[in-house]
């Protein structure tokens, strides 16, 4: 969960803008944390919780109202009944790493990474991105190789996940289906969760949850370096902070 949170941050200061230079300063007074760390810790919440998702992430969106939610999404958020609204964007995606940590199996995997998708983002394209990465997350902290989950993910959900097919995207792209493979791709092809993180905000466009994503699954390959993960925490809020030190406890999950 800290490697999408940091990704997120990272990645939260080039998002729209041209990709940038290859060495770029991870860390930086710009940064800060967006929607895809509130929607990544309302899941997290929620599954700690009685997984009610809608209810939890409109208590985390309220709560942090100002932090670059689409429109349509923040719409949904801020009313108390409104159904899902048939997205096919990359939020559902981009919040789902906890499911990966705390599902019991692949298939309560695929379960909760499609209940949580479906209360907004109910689009069959955001249902399946959603989906792969839960289930990618899953099995590699279970210990499959890498080139293994890449090779189930093909299989299973059709992407396209070689480097030459999933980095030809370009623009500003928030499509799950146009998100999820490159993220995935940087992820597999990284020597660690740095170089993961930088490939995918290089590639421009939405790079904040380019990033969320690929520092999600890099995580459960590389870990976080410790000192990646303590500059990610001080960008975040008590309550926030609350939520992912819950959510680590009840993952085990440790920092490198």
């Amino acid at each position: 969960m800290i490697g999408a949170i940091a990704g997120d941050i990272i990645g939260s200061r080039f998002e729209g803008h041209p990709s940038p230079p290859s060495d770029f300063t991870l860390f930086h007074p710009k940064c800060r944390f967006t929607d895809d760390t509130v929607c990544s810790l309302a899941i997290a919440d929620a599954l700690l919780g009685d997984r009610d998702f809608a209810a939890y992430l409109r208590k985390h969106v309220r709560r942090h109202p100002r932090r670059g939610y689409g429109g349509m999404f923040r719409r949904w958020a801020l009313a108390d009944d409104a159904p899902a609204y048939n997205s096919w964007g990359n939020g559902a995606p981009m919040r789902v790493a906890a499911v990966g940590w705390l599902a019991q199996d692949e298939h309560e995997a695929l379960e909760l990474a499609a209940a949580q998708s479906a209360v907004s983002h109910n689009h069959p394209n955001a249902i399946k991105a959603a989906q792969a990465v839960a289930l990618a997350i899953l099995l590699l902290r279970d210990g499959v190789q890498p080139a293994n989950v890449r090779e189930r993910l093909i299989r299973s959900f059709g992407y396209e996940l070689a480097p030459h097919q999933a980095f030809t995207r370009g623009g500003f792209d928030v499509s799950a289906s146009g998100t999820v493979p490159a993220a995935l791709t940087a992820a597999f092809e990284a020597k660690d969760w740095e170089d993961a993180v930088w490939t995918a905000v290089c590639l421009g466009g939405d790079t904040d949850t380019l990033a969320c994503i690929t520092g999600a699954v890099a995580e459960a390959i590389h870990g976080v370096p410790a000192h990646i993960a303590d500059q990610a925490r001080a960008y975040l809020t008590g309550d926030l902070l609350n939520v992912l030190e819950r959510f680590e406890r009840a993952a085990g999950l440790r920092n490198s």
